[in-house]
């Protein structure tokens, strides 16, 4: 079966895929684990009254992250995580960078921004503080706004834009909704931000803004067994107070590992429709028909090269198949996708943040640029930026 982004846009709501993976060298890997719990494994109730052993390898929110890396120059497998360029394929798609470095009279040219981290590798998304607070740059120079009651001009932060674009108003107070018919501009402006949001989710609890998943994805090992080993750290100059501690390892074995893709057409159609013949309300079908193009990309590259999905749990794919058990093969041109959908010319938005900011010292919650919890793998996703329980 031929997969396009047309046909699966057109098509059955939910679009469920399973990919059946082996580990590379070895019969063990390492699933992921949680401190002084270790991995979970739990008995799955089978339909002729047996269960089986089940080990979760990967969450949601961990296989959102990963399918996130796939756009990443140098994370693509976990190679390079220090790179926060976009692959040639996805030149053009729309996401935003906080960024330092000096101003020099009252300029900050691209060639000198430090970028610090992305909407592609920040668990909150287009919604986390180090966006939402920072101030967007226009041009070289922070964008600025008239101030209130005749005041002098202040910066204006991405906050500002997106509370105007968004159409919510907050009379007095931090937290607002928007209107019903505002919907439309909340998705409408994500996607020219961001796309990538719309995609994974994102959730902005002071506004209650809050839009699940479209691709939800886990990684599980059936027939599972634990392996208990051990391992040593040596200090052989004795420079450390450590001494030579021995430490416990989870691994696991298991009879067979399958990753399940479930991509909602039905809420990606959801974000966009024609008002009458003339007004078009949210999302294009080019812009709907992107999303769904930018899903199967990920679940493509995801799947066709071996992937690292952490230490010691680096595994091949070995089919791609419906959920009939059908045999499947993605064709998605990502880059015509990316003409087709309208986005601007100058897709990456920068917010700046001034270095001392950043990088000064104090509790997570007295920090300005607020930092996004990490999963059971330290990374940067977390259950609530888009899972639907909250």
């Amino acid at each position: 079966m031929n997969l396009t982004p047309f046909d699966v846009l057109n098509g059955k709501s939910p679009l469920i895929l399973t990919a059946k993976f082996e580990p590379i060298g070895s019969d063990r890997f390492q699933p992921a684990g949680f401190p002084e719990i270790g991995h979970v494994i739990y008995k799955a109730p089978r339909k002729d009254g047996t269960t089986e052993n089940v080990c979760i390898v990967d969450s949601a929110a961990s296989m959102a992250n990963h399918l996130e890396s796939v756009c990443m120059r140098g994370m693509r497998g976990m190679r390079g995580p220090h790179d926060f360029e976009l692959v040639d394929d996805l030149n053009g798609m729309p996401y935003i960078r906080c960024v330092t470095g000096d101003f020099k009279n009252n300029t900050l040219p691209k060639s000198s921004r430090e970028v610090v981290v992305t909407s592609l590798t920040e668990g909150h998304r287009i919604a986390s503080s180090y966006f939402i607070e920072g101030v967007m740059l226009k041009g070289d120079a922070k964008a600025m706004r008239e101030g209130k009651n005749g005041q002098a001009k202040e910066e204006y932060k991405l906050e500002h834009y997106l509370i105007e674009k968004f159409g919510i108003v907050l009379p007095g107070s931090k937290k607002a909704h928007p209107p019903v018919e505002k919907w439309w501009d909340v998705f409408k402006t994500i996607f020219e931000l961001d796309p990538n949001s719309l995609v994974h989710g994102v959730l902005f609890p002071k506004w209650q803004i809050k839009i699940p998943r479209a691709l939800t994805a886990h990684l599980e090992a059936f027939g599972a067994a634990r392996v208990d080993r051990s391992g040593v750290k040596f200090d052989r100059l004795g420079k450390t107070t450590s001494g030579q501690p021995i430490f416990a390892v989870d691994d696991v074995t298991a009879g067979s590992i399958r990753a399940t893709f479930v991509l909602d057409i039905s809420l990606i159609r959801s974000f966009g429709r024609m008002k009458d013949e003339k007004t078009q309300l949210g999302l294009s079908e080019n812009q709907k028909k992107f999303l769904v193009a930018l899903a199967l990309w990920k679940i493509k590259k995801l799947t066709e090269d071996a992937f690292r999905f952490r230490s010691d749990c680096h595994l091949r794919c070995t089919a791609l198949e419906s959920c009939c058990g059908q045999k499947v093969s993605i064709d998605v041109d990502i880059q015509k996708a990316i003409n087709e959908a309208g986005f601007s010319d100058q897709p990456v938005t920068d917010v700046f943040w001034p270095r001392e900011e950043l990088y000064r010292e104090g509790a997570p919650e007295a920090n300005a640029a607020g930092t996004s919890e990490g999963d059971e793998n330290g990374s940067p996703d977390e259950d609530d930026s888009g899972a639907e329980e909250g």
